[in-house]
């Protein structure tokens, strides 16, 4: 008994793991893809989910960095740009570059 236990749990983990690998790599694809393609597609909001609301929320509502969705109350488009550029606390800089940034930066200068 227990070795058919054992036995199907491991065919398990290994069914799991071979379906699991093909994902990461798509998704990964994926990814590398919305790099190059989002700012000319202007979609700031996918930017932002991309890379940048592992630490800040999905919904702008903070996490490991600070809650950003009255950030424009407080901060211009030009304030964002560069702390995105410069970085600030533990946000390193330079996480999003050139238009991206810019962009980016105009969509949460408008959250208020």
């Amino acid at each position: 008994m227990k070795k058919k236990l054992l036995a199907l749990l491991m065919g398990t983990s290994l069914l799991l793991a071979a379906c699991g690998g093909g994902e990461e790599e798509n998704a990964d694809n994926d990814s590398a893809n919305n790099e190059t393609t989002t700012a000319d597609a202007g979609d700031e909001a996918k930017t932002y989910e991309n890379k940048c609301s592992s630490c800040h929320g999905q919904n702008l509502e903070g996490g490991v960095g600070p809650d950003l969705t009255k950030v424009g109350s407080k901060h211009s488009k030009e304030d964002i740009e560069k702390i995105i550029a410069n970085g600030q606390g533990q946000m390193p800089a330079g996480l999003l570059q050139g238009e991206e940034a810019s962009q980016v930066a105009a969509w949460l200068a408008e959250k208020k």
